[in-house]
């Protein structure tokens, strides 16, 4: 069943999401608004039964106290790569109780939230933090970027995967561009922090900015964007964001008069967290 919902606002988008009687929703923690009294909040640290992420007690991952066990390890091995991921350790789940329900999420940053529709075919990834919440039959996880990319980029990227089938509300910074590499030759490079999500069939990778030339070295140290550019390749949905949260760190510095970025920028720039 598609999540009805509806995402409301401006500068500060929130999503209003309407339950019918028993479906649940879940969230990031530090992601929910308002619900209405009818609605139960239930927070676990294991993902949605539905999807994969848990066993409900007596299902499938059943079997006395080996199945517990196993659905420990399962729990466990989540917690762990979210933690490594440095997103939320648990999740919030809604279920509307005796009629219909209403609740309210919302991001972290000013900017714009988007409902994605996943029917099992292809998987979406998001950018860290970008996830607010889902419909029980979508499974979150983490996905690793590393290896090749990370050597090309100098650096490791850790993304969110949402598979399976139903509704994904994601939320970034700014305005929202969607794109299709396809559309500009196959292949597009942006800021490492200008990437919301893009759809399974797309290659993200990292690549430095420039050679270890004179013009090249200018790009990094004067040009703002450090030393390496993400690339996306191939055909499908890719969803930019206007506003980093590096440039945004920086901006409210710059107002506060603790700005370490001077004037070079790039390469110098004091980077939040």
């Amino acid at each position: 069943m598609t999540l009805q919902q509806e995402i409301v606002g401006n500068a500060m988008q929130m999503a209003v999401v309407n339950l019918t009687p028993g479906q649940t929703v879940y969230c990031e923690a530090g992601k929910f608004l308002f619900k209405t009294t009818n609605v139960t909040m239930e927070t676990r640290l294991s993902g949605p039964p539905g999807a994969g992420g848990g066993q409900q007690p007596g299902g499938a991952g059943g079997g006395g106290m080996g199945g517990m066990l196993r659905q420990a390890m399962g729990t466990a091995m989540q917690v762990g790569q979210r933690a490594l991921a440095g997103e939320s350790l648990a999740f919030q789940y809604f279920t509307s109780t005796g009629g219909e329900g209403t609740v309210g999420f919302a991001g972290v940053l000013p900017g714009e939230m988007r409902a994605l529709e996943l029917d099992g075919t292809r998987a979406w990834f998001a950018e860290k933090d970008a996830f607010v919440a889902a419909e029980s039959s979508v499974e979150f996880g983490i996905a690793f970027q590393g290896g090749r990319t990370g050597r090309s980029g100098g650096e490791g990227f850790i993304l969110e995967k949402f598979t399976g089938r139903g509704t994904v509300i994601i939320a970034g910074a700014g305005n929202f561009i969607d794109l299709n590499p396809a559309d500009f030759g196959g292949r597009i490079e942006v800021d490492t922090g200008c990437v919301v999500a893009f759809e399974e069939g797309i290659q993200y990778g990292v690549q430095r900015v420039g050679g270890l030339n004179r013009q090249g070295l200018m790009n990094a140290v004067f040009g703002g964007e450090g030393l390496s550019l993400a690339t996306l390749e191939g055909n499908g949905r890719v969803i930019l964001q206007s506003l980093t949260i590096e440039s945004l760190a920086n901006a409210l510095k710059k107002a506060q008069g603790g700005d370490k970025q001077g004037p070079t920028g790039g390469l110098f720039s004091t980077h939040a967290g």
